[in-house]
């Protein structure tokens, strides 16, 4: 039986009726208009959660009366609810439904918009189907030039919640998916707009969990290498393959920039607060009292009135319902471009989406040491501001317009499904305004400013000469700027040199200098004389790009840098003196310590003495939470350091020492590049049999000067052990470190080889790892959901892994089947933790400070069996302890068709719900 329907409604649903009439172009708006046709006298009362206490600060005085739905507004209407400040205008470029729940965008060399579509994004409150593969990247073009990008393909499609775009060249992007490990390169090879090809550019680069504590921004830095949120290292493409660097943790979530000196500005997330900016991130981290002036963490948004804060009351702003404590943050920009008012220029952009902001920011360098201020903060104001609740800016970019783009993901939910479950706070506010409803849309906003026309120059890098880039290196736009830099080192034309190098020596233009100086580097063609010369230069922010530069010939083998580092020490300029120490740190120089002991004593500025203090006596390491990674142990990292002592004796003389090769003429090496090499990463033995009884003949096809490696199976388990550990860690590898007793193992095994392996035997007799597509997954049980989707058994060889879901039992299973009977050789894991039931972080607390309660989920024991047809079982391993992180379990070869690993113990004792999970799983067999 329908219920009667009041006055009010009926007076509002011809209302609507009548409006949509006028709205009839906007076909979003009229679906949301007829379907969401509701007044409060007929939408559900929300109610106090079952066991919510009214007096808590998180729900004392919450509003719980009925209201009307949140309605998505055209681009035409949203635009007339922002707040800019004076002579600043904005403008739609592309918007629904061209594009659905954008959340970046990058442009290439000839000004193409990339855009990360991230489709599947809390489509619910419950963040179903999250991963699902549905997301794309899609590439957009302003063909006719008047401001609107209205040519657009899927460049890339169905895809899993992807991480980032980034250009790469000409109809070529870099991008990696969500709970995936592998960074892939695709290809438009057609000239259709759609990337055909894909290539593996880099592996071991993702990590799991909850969508936004993944990687994010793999972002090109103006020295070359490539950075990403979350992951402590670095990465960069060589002739001899991909490598990486350690660097410092940056703590960020979503969104990387640079300054006009390359300086990296990481942007937080949880925290509400850029995360790490105050040096490079690959000298580490440094600890920085008093970074943020005095109220940088008090957002000062306009009314929205919804108060749907994830705190919940305790951090809402009273009566307009705003926010009164960052909370969220995401998308960042240094402004580089020259469309918008001069006093912009170097100024930090980032968006509050929680607060409905962006905020800029003016950086003050004192002594060294950088504070970062509100620029609206006197004004109890921001940058932007909307009192549109559904604004979602999540992106700041300079554009080769010269002017600054923001992408709105115009959403209505914008926390992730972890925190906003039923009974919580924000669950209430969810329901009571229906935000959840609100999906699918997405905007990208240009800011002008009065009497500055947007540059209409539309970029051609792809097709210009080299020479013609070297220009672009002068354009007042740091966006051409970068892009010159980028597309000159990926041409590798190395004609263009003599151009760079009198540019870098007495152009005018400092920025443009500073970047010659990084293409020389980044073609491979930077000389000793140029660095030095610079190191004299009068601009002391030429002699800190000289630095820095500097770094690459010094590794390679650039002794002759080292007192030009050692005189930097004693430079007048606080910020030269303060480079000076990071590089020191950086390449280890020899006297190090008095160095920077020396350097304390003439200067007494206060960066100066910060930076050296923390290099002599580093400070403790913080609590990461789920943005860090594990740290080496002592013993570990002795291990490491002997092996390094050996390495740099005897193996860098023919393999380089930076691990990249020695080159012996005529585009030849002496020995194979041992970075980033997928063989060294791979399963140990493949290293161990190399190291303990050699190798001759073409490795993957190719030949070296160097002839044969040669046998040292004379030398000690531990020291192969040592040296192995540091090739496959301490360069640019990320694999896992080898113990004596792995060394002896293989060494026993291999006791009856003859000579020196030729590559072809030496690949058949190493155990080798079974693609997961080939196996076929079971288990007894398996958790039914998660957060973001749904689980089987064969998420165990993804990051974000399998669980059983409930507590560990006796008799719990999990089975693999192979193709056909195999020999296996060896199971990996990790084992994985989840954070205690019933925690949660106090209210606007630093993730930094937090002591997070974690449960271990490793299984605690075991057994392993086998089977050839799946019935009838025999025990290969009958017990088996699990561990903490990762595990490795030798099976020595048994063959199985079947293999099941099943619980032999209950944790009916333990006073947590543990379950028993795995991720990463691999699975080796041999001949």
């Amino acid at each position: 039986m329908l219920k009667s329907i009041s006055i009010s409604s009926l007076v509002i649903a011809l209302i609507a009726l009548a409006l949509s009439s006028f709205i009839g172009s906007d076909p979003i708006r009229q679906i949301r208009l007829q379907q969401n046709v509701f007044v409060a006298d007929t939408l559900p009362k929300p109610k106090l959660p079952e066991g919510a206490n009214p007096e808590d600060p998180d729900w004392k005085g919450v509003d719980l009366e009925a209201k009307a739905p949140v309605q998505p507004l055209s681009p035409a209407e949203e635009a007339k609810l922002f707040l800019l400040p004076p002579g600043y205008k904005i403008e739609p470029v592309l918007t629904e439904p061209a594009i659905q729940q954008p959340a970046a965008i990058s442009f290439d060399g000839n000004g193409r918009m990339y855009v990360l579509e991230l489709r599947t994004y809390m489509l619910t409150a419950d963040s179903k189907d999250e991963l699902k593969p549905t997301s794309r990247i899609s590439r957009w073009e302003d063909k006719n030039n008047d401001g609107v990008y209205e040519t657009g393909t899927a460049f890339v499609d169905n895809l899993i919640f992807p991480r980032f775009v980034l250009p790469y060249g000409k109809d070529c992007i870099l991008t990696m998916e969500s709970d995936a490990d592998n960074v892939y390169k695709y290809t438009d090879t057609n000239g259709d707009g759609k990337a055909d090809k894909k290539e593996l550019f880099t592996n071991k680069y993702g990590r799991s969990g909850n969508v936004e504590h993944q990687q994010a921004f793999m972002y090109w830095g103006m020295d070359n290498w490539l950075y990403s949120t979350v992951n402590a290292f670095r990465v960069r493409e060589t002739p001899n393959g991909v490598i990486r660097e350690k660097t410092g943790f940056n703590r960020a979530q979503w969104g990387i920039t640079h300054d006009d000196d390359g300086k990296l500005w990481f942007q937080g997330g949880a925290s509400g607060l850029p995360s790490y900016f105050q040096f490079p991130i690959h000298y580490g981290n440094f600890e920085v009292p008093n970074e943020f002036a005095k109220g940088f963490d008090v957002p000062w948004g306009a009314a929205v009135k919804l108060a749907d804060m994830q705190g919940g009351m305790d951090e809402v702003r009273q009566p307009d319902g705003s926010l009164n404590h960052v909370t969220g943050a995401a998308g960042n920009d240094v402004y580089r471009g020259d469309r918008l008012p001069a006093d912009l220029k170097g100024e930090y952009f980032y968006g509050e989406p929680v607060a409905r902001i962006v905020r800029q920011v003016k950086p003050v360098v004192t002594e060294g040491l950088t504070t970062l201020h509100n620029v609206y903060q006197d004004q109890q104001s921001e940058f932007l501001r909307s009192t549109d609740p559904l604004f979602r800016p999540i992106d700041m970019t300079t554009a080769p317009d010269g002017t600054l783009y923001i992408t709105d993901m115009y959403h209505g939910i914008i926390q992730e499904g972890q925190w906003t479950q039923k009974g919580t706070y924000l669950r209430t506010k969810i329901e009571q305004y229906q935000l959840d409803k609100v999906v699918g849309l997405g905007r990208i906003w240009r800011i002008t400013y009065e009497g500055k026309e947007r540059d209409k120059t539309r970029p051609n890098m792809y097709t210009e000469k080299s020479a013609d880039l070297v220009k672009h290196l002068t354009h007042p736009n740091g966006w051409w700027r970068d892009l010159a830099q980028q597309v000159l080192v990926q041409r590798k034309d190395l004609s263009v040199v003599p151009q760079l190098t009198t540019m870098a020596l007495t152009d005018k233009n400092t920025l443009a200098r500073t970047h010659a100086l990084w293409t020389l580097e980044g073609l491979g063609a930077l000389k000793t004389s140029v660095v030095q010369k610079l190191l004299n230069d009068t601009n002391p922010r030429l002699r800190i790009q000289a630095l820095r530069a500097g770094e690459s010939l010094y590794k390679a083998g650039g002794t002759p840098l080292e007192a030009d580092y050692k005189r930097a020490l004693a430079d007048t300029d606080t910020d030269v003196q303060i480079q000076a120490m990071l590089s020191a740190k950086f390449l280890k120089l020899p006297g190090l310590e008095d160095g920077i002991k020396s350097a304390i004593t003439i200067n007494k500025a206060a960066g100066v003495k910060l930076v050296g203090e923390q290099i002599l006596t580093p400070p403790k390491q913080r609590n990461m939470g789920p943005f860090g990674a594990s740290e080496l142990s002592a013993n570990q990292k002795a291990q490491v350091e002997r092996g390094a002592l050996i390495y740099n004796e005897l193996c860098s003389q023919c393999h380089g020492n930076n691990g990249m090769g020695t080159p012996a003429g005529n585009g030849r090496l002496l020995a194979p590049a041992l970075a980033g090499s997928q063989h060294i990463q791979s399963h140990p033995e493949y290293a161990i049999r190399v190291v303990l009884h050699g190798l001759e003949g073409a490795i993957d096809g190719k030949t070296y000067s160097g002839g044969m490696m040669a046998s040292m199976k004379e030398q000690s388990d531990e020291w192969v052990a040592d040296v192995l550990s540091y090739i496959r860690n301490g360069l640019s590898n990320d694999a896992s470190l080898i113990s004596p007793q792995q060394v002896a193992t293989v060494r026993k095994k291999t006791a009856d080889q003859k000579g020196a392996y030729q590559y072809a035997q030496l690949l058949k007799s190493t155990p080798y790892e079974l693609q997961p597509q080939s196996l076929t997954t079971t288990a007894s049980h398996t958790a039914s959901t998660r957060i973001g989707g749904n689980v089987s058994p064969a998420s165990a060889f993804t990051y974000e892994g399998w669980s059983t879901g409930g507590r560990q039992e006796k008799g719990m299973w999990y089975q693999l089947e192979f193709p056909k009977e195999i020999n296996v050789a060896e199971l990996r894991f990790t084992a994985s933790q989840t954070i205690k039931k019933g925690w949660r972080p106090k209210p606007g607390q630093p993730m930094a400070t937090m002591t997070i309660p974690f449960i271990q989920n490793y299984p605690r024991a075991f057994a392993i069996e086998v089977s050839s047809d799946g019935k009838t079982w025999r025990e290969a391993l009958p017990e088996v302890k699990g561990v903490e992180g990762d595990n490795t379990i030798s099976l020595n070869g048994v063959k199985a068709k079947f293999l099941r690993m099943q619980l032999r113990e209950s944790l009916a004792n333990e006073p947590d719900d543990i379950p028993w999970s795995m991720a990463q799983l691999k699975v080796f067999s041999q001949q």
